[in-house]
C-alpha cells in the first residue's frame, strides 16, 4: 500500500516558499506575503493585515518562536483547523511535489499495475496522472489511498471522455462550461454555486450511449466491491463517487457515496459527500439527515475531524435553508463563524439569514465582517445593501447595491432589488432603467416586467407601462396582472395622472375619522377595519388562517418539551427559536420553503421579538400557542378553546382543569401588544387592580376575550375579513385607488361612490365628492346589496296583489315614520336609487329615506 501526495509535504513547500530568511519562522512580514500570495483576487488594506496577523499568532501563539515567529507545525495546525484550504493554496501559488523515489530513483507516480478492465488499452500511461485527475485526489483528507484505485479512477476518466465526446457529438450536453466555474467558497465541496448553477453540465440521461455508460460504470463498482480489504472498497467507491462528482453527474456519484456509508457507517467523509449530492439534486430533507450523521461521526471523532466541522457546519446551514428552516440555519453558520472565525462565507451566509428573519442590525454586523475579509465578495456586498435599506440607510445601500454590480455586472439579485429601492424614493426612471437590465439577463423574469411596469406608470408613461403589463401577462396568468391592468384602464378613463386627475386636481382627499358614520349595525366602523386589515395581512403572510387549530393541541399532545426555569424562577416550557422553527414547520407544512421564510420572518418580527423581550433565543412555547391560535383556522369558538387549553398547558397551570385570572389578563395584554401595537395598553394590569391569582373557567376566559374594551373583539372583524377574502363585486371599483373592490363594499348612501376596504380604513373619498359628513353601508357581497333591491321589488308585487297597504304606518321607537305612496315612490326608486336603503328589523320591513325626501316618497309625516 502507498499514498499519494502528503498534506505535510504541501505544507512544508507553502512555509519554505515565504520562510525568505530561511529561520525556521514565519515572521509578521512573510506571513503577510503569505496572504496575499493565496488570495490573489482580494485587495487587502494595512488594516485588514494586520487584523488578520492579529488573530493568527494570538490563537497560535504556542507555535510561536520569538522573532522568528510562526512555526511549520504552526503552519499545519492552522490548516488543520481549517483555516485555509491547503490544496487550493498550494494551486494557487503553483507549486508542485517532487515525485517520490524509491532506493532505484524509480518515480513511484510512474508505476501503474495493469488492468483487467474493458477500457485498459486506452489508458494513457503517464507519469503524471494531475494532469487528468483532479487535485483532491493527492490529499490525504480527501484523496486515495491504494493503487488499484488509480487504476479504476483512470478507467472511469476513460468512460467518462468518451461518453462526453458522443453526447457532444449528438448535441445532447446541454451548458458545457465546466472549465469557467467561479470558486463558490470554502465549502465549495457542495457543488456548484447558485448563482452559475444554470452553467453547470447537464447529461442526457435518456439516451442509449448514457445507458451504456451506467452499465460501464456498475462494472467498475464491482470491481471496487471485489477489492482484499473492506478498506480499499472503499477507498474505490469514495474515489469513484468523487471523479462522478467533478463531472456533475450527481446521482451516479450519489450512488457510490451510499455504497461507501453502507462499508464503513462511522466514517464522516462519505455522508458529507452524498449530503452534498443530494443538496444539488433538490433533494434537501434528506441533504440534511446526511450532513447531521457527518456531523455526528466528526463529533464523536475528535480533533480528527476538526478541519471539516466548519465546512459541515456550513453545509448543513445551506441544506436547512433549502428547507425554509432558516434560524436553525443561523446556528450553524454562527458554530461555523466561532470554529473557525476567519471564514468569510460563513458569516456571508448568516448575514444573509439573519436578513432573511428581520434581524437587520446583527445581519449587517455579520456581512461587514464577511466583506473585511473579502472585499470582492459581491453576494455580501448585495445582501448588505439590503440590510441597510430594511433599516432605512438608502444612500449607503445605494452604494454597496453598486459596488455588487461594479465587481459583476449581471448580478441579478443586485440590480432587482436596487430597482426596488429606487421604486420606494420614488426615482422610477431609475428604477425602470434597473428591472431593464434584469430582464437582459433573464429575459423571463416576470416580476422585474410587472415591476418595470409599475415604475413606468410612476414614472407617467402610461403606454409603455401598458406595453411592460402585457408582457408580464405572457409570462405568468396571475390574477393581480389582470388586476393590474384594469387598474391602468380605470386611470386612462379618467386621465388621471399619479395622485392626480387631468386638471391637477387630487383623486382624492383623506377625511378624518369623526366623519365617517355608518349605517346600519353591521357596518364596520373605520378604525377597527384599520387594525384587522393590519392583522389580515400578517394572517396572508403566514398562512396561519390554513394551519387548523387543532394542529396545536395535536402538538401539545405529542409534543415533549421539558421544563425550564426563567429568570424568576417560575417554571415554563421554553425552547429556543431554531427548535420552534421545526414546530412551526410541521404546522405550516404545506408550505414551500420560500414562503416558509417569508411566514416565519413575519412571526418573529411580530410575535417572538415580544415574547423574547430579554433576547435569550428562548421563548414560552404555551404561550406562543396561546398567541398564535386567534389567527389559525377553524371557528371563532375553537380559536378561544385552544388558546385556553394552550395556557392550561403551561407549567404554573399543571394539575389543574381552570387558569389564573392574572395568567389571562397577561395573555390579553400581549395578544392586543403584538396585534394592536397602536392601543397603548400597557397600564392593564394597574386598572383591573393588583394580580389577581383567582381562577377562571373557558366561558369566564371567553366574556374576557370578547370584552370590547380590555379582550380581543377585534377577532369578529378579522372574521369577517377572512370569509370575504375572494368575494368580488362585478364591475364595482373603488371610487379612489381604482381596483376592482375585493371584500366588503362601503357604499356611501348619498355620495354616489363606494369604497375596497383599504380606502375606508384610510379614509380617502374622491375629491369630487365633498361632503360634511359621509354615511357608509357595508355589503359583505354583491348578493346583499342585490337583496336591498329586491325587497322593494317584493314591496311593490305585494302592493299590486293587494297584500300590502298603500303607505307604511308601522311605528318604531324613536324613528320619524311617513306614508309611502307607491307611484312617487317608484319615481324617486328610478331616479335616484342610491339615495334609498331598506332593512328587517324585529321582522317588519323599515325603509330609510333622506330627510328632505319625505314628500318625494309619499309625504305625511306620521310622528314616533
Amino acid at each position: 500500500m502507498t499514498t499519494r501526495g502528503s498534506r505535510s509535504e504541501k505544507v512544508k513547500r507553502i512555509f519554505q516558499q515565504f520562510d525568505a530568511n530561511r529561520d525556521g519562522g514565519l515572521n509578521r512580514e512573510e506571513m503577510a506575503a503569505l496572504v496575499v500570495a493565496v488570495n490573489p483576487r482580494v485587495k487587502f488594506s494595512d488594516e485588514q493585515i494586520s487584523a488578520i496577523l492579529d488573530e493568527v499568532f494570538r490563537t497560535y501563539g504556542e507555535f510561536i518562536d520569538g522573532e522568528k515567529g510562526l512555526t511549520f507545525d504552526g503552519l499545519l495546525r492552522t490548516y488543520d483547523d481549517g483555516a485555509g484550504d491547503v490544496d487550493r493554496d498550494f494551486d494557487a501559488l503553483g507549486l508542485e511535489l517532487k515525485p517520490s523515489e524509491d532506493k532505484n530513483g524509480i518515480s513511484q507516480a510512474s508505476e501503474e499495475a495493469a488492468s483487467s478492465s474493458s477500457v485498459a488499452d486506452e489508458r494513457v500511461m503517464e507519469p503524471h496522472k494531475k494532469q487528468r485527475t483532479a487535485a483532491w485526489a493527492a490529499s490525504p483528507n480527501h484523496g486515495i489511498v491504494f493503487d488499484d484505485t488509480w487504476q479504476l479512477v483512470d478507467d472511469l476518466e476513460i468512460l467518462i471522455n468518451r461518453l462526453k465526446m458522443k453526447q457532444m457529438k449528438d448535441g445532447k450536453i446541454k451548458n458545457d462550461n465546466s472549465d469557467v466555474f467561479s470558486d463558490p467558497g470554502w465549502s465549495r465541496e457542495l457543488g456548484p454555486s447558485s448563482e452559475i448553477s444554470d452553467k453547470r453540465v447537464i447529461w442526457d440521461e435518456s439516451s442509449a450511449d448514457y445507458a451504456a455508460f451506467v452499465k460501464e460504470l456498475g462494472v467498475l463498482r464491482s470491481r471496487a466491491d471485489r477489492a482484499r480489504s473492506r478498506a480499499e472498497a472503499f477507498d474505490g467507491q469514495m474515489a469513484i463517487g468523487r471523479v462522478l462528482y467533478e463531472h456533475y453527474l450527481f446521482k451516479e456519484a450519489l450512488v457510490s457515496f451510499k455504497r461507501a456509508c453502507e462499508l464503513t457507517p462511522f466514517d464522516v467523509k462519505p455522508h458529507f459527500r452524498a449530503g452534498n449530492c443530494l443538496y444539488v439534486l433538490g433533494l434537501h430533507s434528506e441533504a440534511k439527515a446526511e450532513f447531521l450523521l457527518a456531523l455526528e461521526a466528526a463529533e464523536a471523532g475528535g480533533n480528527q475531524w476538526a478541519y471539516l466541522l466548519p465546512q459541515i457546519h456550513v453545509n448543513l446551514g445551506i441544506a436547512l435553508e433549502g428547507e425554509g428552516m432558516v434560524l436553525g440555519a443561523c446556528e450553524h453558520y454562527r458554530e461555523a463563524a466561532i470554529l473557525c472565525p476567519t471564514h468569510f462565507r460563513a458569516l456571508k451566509l448568516l448575514g444573509s439569514a439573519l436578513f432573511g428573519v428581520g434581524e437587520y442590525k446583527a445581519a449587517v454586523k455579520a456581512l461587514e465582517e464577511a466583506i473585511y475579509m473579502k472585499n470582492d465578495y459581491a453576494d455580501a456586498h448585495c445582501d448588505l445593501a439590503s440590510a441597510l435599506h430594511a433599516m432605512g440607510d438608502d444612500e449607503n445601500a445605494i452604494k454597496e447595491f453598486q459596488k455588487a454590480i461594479d465587481l459583476k455586472p449581471g448580478h441579478v439579485d443586485a440590480l432587482y432589488n436596487l430597482g426596488g429601492l429606487y421604486m420606494d424614493m420614488g426615482r422610477y426612471q431609475r428604477a425602470s432603467e434597473m428591472y431593464t437590465r434584469v430582464l437582459a439577463v433573464c429575459p423571463n423574469h416576470w416580476r422585474a416586467q410587472l415591476n418595470k411596469a409599475v415604475s413606468l406608470l410612476g414614472a407617467g408613461e402610461t403606454e409603455d407601462a401598458k406595453k411592460a403589463l402585457k408582457e408580464a401577462l405572457k409570462m405568468t396568468n396571475r390574477v393581480e396582472l389582470h388586476d393590474a391592468i384594469a387598474h391602468l384602464k380605470q386611470l386612462q378613463k379618467r386621465k388621471l395622472r399619479g395622485n392626480g386627475n387631468g386638471n391637477g386636481e387630487a383623486a382624492f382627499i383623506t377625511v378624518e375619522p369623526s366623519k365617517f358614520k355608518v349605517v346600519g349595525e353591521k357596518t364596520t366602523l373605520r378604525p377597527e377595519l384599520a387594525i384587522a386589515l393590519d392583522i389580515r395581512n400578517f394572517q396572508r403572510i403566514t398562512r396561519l388562517n390554513r394551519c387548523e387549530v387543532e394542529l396545536i393541541k395535536k402538538e401539545m399532545s405529542e409534543g415533549d418539551v421539558p421544563i425550564s426555569y426563567s429568570g424568576s424562577g417560575m417554571p415554563e416550557k421554553s425552547i429556543r427559536k431554531a427548535s420552534l422553527e421545526g414546530i412551526l414547520h410541521k404546522l405550516l407544512s404545506f408550505l414551500k420553503p420560500e414562503t416558509f421564510v417569508g411566514a416565519v420572518k413575519a412571526i418573529n418580527q411580530k410575535i417572538l421579538c415580544v415574547l423574547d423581550e430579554s433576547e435569550s433565543g428562548r421563548v414560552d412555547l404555551g404561550m406562543f400557542f396561546a398567541v398564535l391560535a386567534p389567527l389559525c383556522g377553524g371557528s371563532a369558538d375553537k380559536r378561544k378553546q385552544i388558546a385556553y387549553e394552550s395556557l392550561l398547558w403551561r407549567p404554573v397551570n399543571e394539575g389543574s382543569t381552570q387558569i389564573k385570572k392574572s395568567d389571562a389578563q397577561k395573555y390579553i395584554k400581549l395578544l392586543r401588544t403584538i396585534y394592536i401595537p397602536t392601543h397603548g395598553i400597557s397600564e392593564i394590569l394597574e386598572i383591573h387592580g393588583e394580580t389577581d391569582n383567582s381562577l377562571v373557567s373557558l366561558t369566564e376566559f371567553i366574556a374576557m376575550f370578547d370584552d370590547q374594551e380590555w379582550g380581543f373583539s377585534i377577532m369578529s372583524t378579522l372574521l369577517k375579513l377572512e370569509s370575504g377574502d375572494r368575494s368580488r363585486h362585478g364591475r364595482h371599483v373603488c371610487a379612489t385607488c381604482r381596483y376592482p373592490i375585493i371584500g366588503s363594499r362601503f357604499k356611501e348612501t348619498q355620495g354616489h361612490f363606494s369604497l375596497c376596504c383599504q380606502c375606508y380604513s384610510e379614509g380617502k373619498v374622491p375629491s369630487s365628492s365633498k361632503q360634511e359628513e359621509y354615511r357608509f353601508k357595508e355589503y359583505a357581497n354583491e348578493s346583499e346589496a342585490v337583496k336591498d333591491k329586491c325587497l322593494w321589488i317584493s314591496l311593490f308585487e305585494g302592493r299590486r296583489r293587494g297584500n300590502l297597504p298603500l303607505h307604511h304606518e308601522n311605528c318604531h321607537k324613536g324613528k320619524r315614520h311617513f306614508k309611502l305612496d307607491l307611484s312617487r315612490f317608484c319615481l324617486l326608486l328610478s331616479t335616484r336609487p342610491e339615495l334609498v336603503s331598506s332593512a328587517y328589523e324585529d321582522g317588519d320591513l323599515v325603509v330609510t329615506v333622506p330627510k328632505g325626501l319625505e314628500e318625494d316618497a309619499g309625504g305625511g309625516d306620521l310622528g314616533n
